[in-house]
């Protein structure tokens, strides 16, 4: 090869390089999942644009004896008329979810019988065929490990959960997706799951990485941080870090997102309130940012570049507020982008803005990179 061609060579390398990394990009888009949990009014879905998601969860379904069941007329209408949106979204998934933070008080005992796991899978595909849904997401909080008050658990639901995603997968085959909500902190990622069993047979991974500060946690921190600090190992990228040394496919991780905001109250000024003794108080909506946690109501916004993330110090009522925002988000969707993820989900629908959400801050995003 002479001199001419080497030089042309290289330039072809140098022309199509480019080339090769803007088709990764767009593909990565392409196949980038949005899935939004919603536990809102039965018309109330109407008013979002969900054209911007792939995935669409209704929250929740409940165990009825041994059986996934619908609770109420208000939840039958509301899985009705997810199902109907399609028309507006004909790619859309909608998802039907089983439990919740407090709807798993039976899984433990349910879920040991290997008979009980099967009526159960039989049941579930029998109400997506009857909604005309298009997978099961459960929420297990939590197999193995101490979950809401009273909550029963047993080491043994480790096995017990591989068991019911595998008659699951059985009974629902392929042509029905099959996700489930995870926790994002240390000690759900190391004593709940068998990974190397239970990845291969989902779809995709749902982590709550937000509420990583808890209700019963005394001492303050951001509930949904995408990095860890030297005050607060839990967060989102370590959450991700973890799952993949376990072996999990990153094609197949969700991160979190939080349409919400958790209040603590009597909370000292030191480092405007972050990792200080305190109380939780309660949530707040993203809907209702600006008319209860205003600047002019005493709420100083800070950002922890370290973190990357937001939170709000009320000097005069003594509150640190922390939450997911549009620079939170933003970067959340960059870092799973990054990371070639499966994409991002976020709880929950109901608690954004119909126009100028957080969702529309995922989309413009999503599609700006």
């Amino acid at each position: 090869m002479n001199k001419k061609q080497i030089i042309l060579v290289l330039l072809i390398c140098f022309i199509s390089i480019p080339a090769s990394i803007l088709s990764q990009k767009k593909e990565a888009r392409k196949s980038f999942c949005v899935f939004g949990y919603y536990a809102g009014r039965p018309t109330m879905i109407d008013s979002f644009p969900i054209e911007k998601l792939t995935h669409l969860c209704f929250s929740f379904t409940h165990l009825k004896g041994n059986r996934i069941a619908v609770s109420n007329l208000r939840d039958t209408l509301a899985i009705l008329n997810c199902v109907a949106i399609k028309k507006r979204n004909p790619n859309l998934k909608v998802i039907i979810s089983m439990g919740g933070w407090t709807g798993c008080y039976t899984c433990s005992a349910i879920f040991s019988s290997d008979s009980s796991r099967k009526i159960f899978a039989s049941s579930v595909k029998q109400l997506l065929d009857y909604f005309k849904a298009d997978g099961i997401d459960l929420d297990w909080e939590y197999p193995a490990i101490k979950g809401p008050l009273g909550h029963p658990y047993d080491r043994s639901d480790k096995e017990s959960f591989t068991a019911l995603i595998k008659t699951l997968r059985d009974s629902l085959g392929i042509g029905k997706e099959i996700s489930f909500a995870a926790g994002g902190f240390t000690k759900y990622i190391n004593e709940s799951v068998e990974w190397d069993k239970v990845a291969p047979l989902v779809d995709r991974i749902n982590i709550m990485t937000y509420d990583l500060i808890t209700g019963y946690d005394t001492i303050t921190g951001h509930h949904t941080a995408l990095y860890s600090t030297r005050h607060q190992k839990e967060s989102c990228d370590n959450a991700v870090r973890m799952l993949t040394k376990k072996g999990v496919p990153k094609s197949k991780l969700l991160i979190g997102a939080a349409f919400y905001a958790r209040i603590w109250e009597n909370v000292s000024a030191v480092d405007n309130g972050l990792y200080q003794p305190g109380q939780f108080l309660s949530g707040v909506s993203f809907k209702n940012f600006s008319s209860s946690l205003s600047k002019d109501s005493g709420f100083i916004y800070h950002w922890d570049n370290k973190a990357n993330a937001a939170s709000l110090y009320n000097p005069q009522k003594k509150w640190l507020v922390t939450f997911d925002d549009s620079a939170s988000i933003s970067l959340k969707i960059k870092y799973a982008l990054k990371k070639r993820l499966n994409g991002i989900m976020f709880w929950q629908l109901a608690d954004d803005s119909f126009q100028n959400g957080l969702l529309d801050v995922i989309d413009s995003f999503r599609k700006s990179k």
